[in-house]
């Protein structure tokens, strides 16, 4: 600390401090009473930058992360990554892993920041984003839910009529499937009866590009998309029309809005988009109605909530 006197007319000669000089970002942290922290952080650094270098600059900034971690979780980890660099591709589930302390759970709530580093010490992965892939691990199959309401559909599978398999399985299904319903909502499915020729495939939200990859819906005579009245129900649609163009909208309109006003509820986070690729002209209609609030503020009807007569009468009549 450097001082400096200064005369004043009432006060009389005072010696002030001048300059506060800080001897290094330590001494920083002491004074601003973060030191414990960023002496944890300042170790962390310098065991992990020793261990693997590639990390420097990515470490540098993540200041709360090397501060604020749990030692158990640190510790973990470590472990964690270093088993996974010695075993690129181990091919094991998540809960296959022999290292100590990591559970499925765990691991799951820290992908990003393994997936982050596995990418810098990879340099030839460097674009790489999946954490499967950077990993080694083996993900579980992706698998979809349908039921199969023809009575002759279900005799081509053994007179199953709720399937739940992994998605390239139910590709080689080899039946004649003329319509397709895709909706939001498990229960909904669930509750459809039987119709001719037709499946109902069920909650697959935004992942929807890999019922694009199914032959038997490719080759449908009809597919029907069915979801929520909400900003992303139409925003999910835009991106299923994307894949498949055929696709019609069910019940997705103002009319069935209207008809049920009194059942809707509050959309907690909308979409932002000003506007939706692949919707048509009614459906974008809808769609700037609700982001706009014209019929309520964030306005959202559930097709759950939706009375069933109303749906079933609409789904009988596609059959004319």
């Amino acid at each position: 600390m450097r001082w400096i006197e200064r005369r004043w007319p009432l006060f009389g000669t005072q010696s002030l401090p001048d300059v506060w000089l800080l001897h290094g970002a330590d001494m920083v942290a002491s004074i601003l009473g973060e030191g414990e922290r960023w002496e944890r952080a300042e170790t962390r650094f310098g065991i992990l930058a020793s261990r693997w270098p590639a990390l420097v600059l990515r470490l540098r900034r993540q200041f709360d992360l090397l501060a604020d971690m749990g030692g158990d979780d640190y510790r973990r980890l470590i472990d964690m990554l270093t088993w996974l660099l010695a075993h690129p591709q181990s091919g094991l589930f998540l809960r296959q892993l022999p290292v100590v302390g990591v559970d499925s759970k765990w691991l799951e709530s820290h992908l990003g920041i393994i997936g982050e580093w596995l990418r810098l010490l990879h340099p030839s992965a460097e674009a790489q984003t999946d954490f499967w892939v950077l990993s080694g691990l083996r993900r579980d199959a992706d698998r979809l839910r349908l039921r199969i309401l023809d009575p002759g559909l279900r005799a081509c599978v053994g007179g199953l009529g709720d399937i739940h398999a992994p998605w390239q399985q139910l590709a080689a299904l080899p039946w004649p499937v003329r319509r397709v319903f895709i909706v939001e909502n498990k229960q909904t499915g669930l509750a459809f009866q039987d119709l001719p020729d037709a499946v109902v495939l069920m909650a697959r939200g935004y992942a929807v590009e890999q019922l694009a990859a199914l032959p038997w819906v490719r080759q449908a005579q009809a597919v029907y998309y069915w979801g929520d009245i909400d900003t992303h129900g139409l925003a999910i649609l835009g991106r299923l029309r994307s894949h498949l163009p055929q696709v019609h909208s069910l019940m997705m309109d103002e009319a069935t809005l209207q008809a049920h006003r009194e059942l809707c509820v509050t959309e907690p986070d909308p979409h932002r988009a000003t506007e939706i690729e692949h919707l048509h002209a009614h459906e974008q209609a809808v769609y700037h109605g609700l982001t706009t609030g014209r019929w309520g503020v964030r306005l959202r009807l559930e097709q759950e909530r939706i009375n069933w007569d109303y749906v079933w009468s609409r789904l009988l009549a596609l059959r004319e």
